[in-house]
Parts: C-alpha cells; structure tokens; sequence
C-alpha cells in the first residue's frame, strides 16, 4: 500500500497516520503547541530544509490540522494557528512525551513538568475512561466495531 493511501482505510490508526505519520509533522505539531506560529521560527527551530517544512505545514493545513492566517500585508507573511481539529492532538504528543521519557530517557535531560496554568499547580496526564475516571489499562480494555445505529 502506498503512503497516501491510507486516508481511505478503515482502520483509524492508517487514517491517523495519513495526517501526522511521520516525524517532522509530529515536530511540527510540538512547536506549534509551544506557541510557535511564524514559518521563520518553525524553521529555526526545527532545522529542517525550507521545502520540507512547507510541504508539511501545506499537508497540515490541507488536512485541517493548522489554519493559515495573514499577520502582515506589506510583504505579506502568515502564520499558522492550530484549529480545534489540531488541538485535539495534544494528548497523542503528551502519550508521547511521557513514553519518550519513560522508555528513550537520557540522563542528561530532565523530564517535562506540566503545570496548570492558571494555578501553577503541577499535573500528571494520564489516559482515562471519562465515564469511570479510571486510567486506561490496555491489558483491561477490549476494542471492537459496534453498531450503534
């Protein structure tokens, strides 16, 4: 199967993977929810070439991930804004900073520290059931396609 092919399976995981399946999108992704929004500070920050950073802002922007926007006229320059469709990927960056951490740890880099921002107060992201409160546990936790219609 080819690699832009995978929007159209039914499998959400493929579908999924389409959108933000390789490592400089999911960079990409990691500095926009730092605050970066500007084409010049993505690159700096990423170090990437300025074709492959366009084609993946291009692709996010496609997809619905980011929005572009106009931030100046005279020359005209945009930004990038994250839409509620690319804010819903932050648990998958945080399941993926904690199992970095966890299981890629290096000795000379401290780990994350998540702070509410409006108390201060430090948080600890955890996948859970919404409607028991419990953490997910895939030894616990059977999927199936169901039909709710």
């Amino acid at each position: 199967m080819r690699w832009n092919e995978l929007q159209n399976e039914t499998c959400p995981v493929a579908r999924g993977l389409s959108v933000v399946g390789d490592r400089w999108t999911l960079l990409v992704l990691r500095d926009c929810f730092r605050g970066l929004r500007r084409f010049e500070e993505l690159h700096e920050s990423l170090g990437i070439t300025r074709h492959v950073l366009s084609d993946r802002l291009k692709g996010l922007e496609a997809a619905g991930v980011l929005e572009r926007r106009q931030y100046s006229d005279a020359p005209p320059r945009h930004e990038y804004r994250l839409t509620d469709k690319g804010r819903d990927l932050y648990p998958v960056l945080i399941a993926l900073i904690r199992w970095g951490e966890t299981h890629q740890p290096r000795a000379d880099v401290p780990d994350f520290t998540f702070r509410d921002r409006d108390t201060g107060a430090v948080i600890e992201p955890v996948l859970t059931d919404r409607r028991s409160g419990r953490e997910i546990d895939p030894r616990q936790v059977s999927a199936s396609r169901e039909d709710t219609g």
